[in-house]
């Protein structure tokens, strides 16, 4: 019986040394040493016929030649990776003189993309562009808005707090913190820096609300607010800065509607809505199946927040207007899901270049 065990073994050995490639070796793998037909499991099955007394001395054999196959497999595999290795390498030579393949390029967001038309074209009305700071104090972001702790205003924003307290008061001496939830409270900011010259800017950046994220709405996005402070500012001067946008971002033909509103830092407030470029003024999911899609919420700046930012509002009046900028890009691209701005799918990303 140890004789047919050693028989095996050179036939293996043997059988072994002729596999030259991975599917050879693996033939004999399989061959010789599967748990499931292999040849060595089926000299073992011949173990339970034998005298107890034999069985001790056949098992021993049968091991030693199962660790000896099995060690002489693994020296073949890595001889013939090592091969494989050195005729990948050695089997061509590198022509350095051929060009390189060129870095892809990257290209400016959608969203970026879009900000610089909206610069653009408030720039030629008149506006500079006032940059304020994504983390603001409860009273930038609210108080000297008209939005007092108790104002049931703060309702409508989903604010990120920072410190942990109860809105409107302090912690350890210092004013509360919150991811601004609008661009508004730049206003307050450009006012007191500049009061009392006239003021015609653009504020923009993020804005954090702690909202559901739908086809039309995200939990982060970008916002554009306008301020105009002067002598002699009136309703209609917001109007018309309203319409000239719309016309010179989407087209001379573009309509404009105006309703009425309410913001409580601006009196009296407007909402602005242009017809849906997307449905054609049918209804669709973007437009709330209504036609018209919100552009901006505007009115004359409220007599309290003028007086925040330093200015009599007995002799100065003011506009200020909030826009969205994914919106507006949804517009002008037809793109129907704001999610889509911020997936990181460069099939999408790479339309706009």
């Amino acid at each position: 019986m140890h004789e047919e065990l050693s028989t095996l073994k050179n036939q293996a050995l043997a059988g072994l040394a002729e596999a030259t490639d991975a599917g050879a070796l693996e033939a004999w793998r399989i061959k010789y040493l599967s748990r499931k037909g292999g040849a060595l499991s089926e000299a073992m099955k011949v173990l339970g016929g034998l005298p107890r007394e034999e069985r001790p001395a056949y098992g021993q054999a049968a091991n030693e030649v199962k660790i000896a196959l099995e060690a002489a497999f693994e020296e073949r595999q890595e001889a013939l990776k090592a091969a494989a290795l050195a005729a990948e390498l050695g089997g061509g030579a590198l022509d350095v003189t051929l060009p390189g393949r060129p870095p892809a390029l990257g290209r400016l967001h959608i969203t970026t993309q879009s900000l610089r038309q909206i610069y653009a074209i408030y720039a030629e009305m008149g506006f500079q562009v006032y940059d304020a700071p994504d983390v603001e104090t409860d009273d930038y972001n609210f108080g000297w808005l008209n939005i007092p702790p108790y104002h049931p205003a703060r309702d409508m924003w989903e604010t990120f707090w920072v410190t942990q307290a109860t809105a409107g008061a302090t912690t350890e001496g210092s004013p509360l913190l919150v991811m601004r939830t609008h661009t508004s409270p730049g206003q307050i900011r450009v006012m007191r820096e500049r009061c009392p010259e006239p003021i015609r800017v653009i504020l923009p950046g993020k804005c954090y609300r702690y909202e559901q994220v739908t086809a039309r709405s995200e939990h982060q996005f970008y916002q554009l607010e306008g301020l105009a402070v002067g002598r002699g500012i009136r309703l209609t001067d917001l109007i018309g800065t309203l319409q000239q946008f719309a016309r010179r971002m989407y087209g001379a033909r573009r309509r404009l509607r105006v309703r009425g509103s309410y913001f409580p830092f601006t009196e009296p407030s407007i909402e602005a809505d242009m017809d849906c470029i997307l449905c054609g003024g049918k209804g669709c999911g973007v437009c709330k199946h209504t036609g018209w899609l919100e552009v901006a919420g505007a009115g004359m700046v409220h007599p309290i927040v003028l007086r925040n930012g330093g200015y009599d509002p007995d002799v100065y009046s003011g506009f200020a207007f909030g826009m969205g900028v994914e919106r507006p890009a949804m517009l002008k691209y037809m793109i129907n899901d704001i999610r889509y701005f911020y997936g990181n799918d460069l099939r999408f990303l790479g339309q706009f270049g």
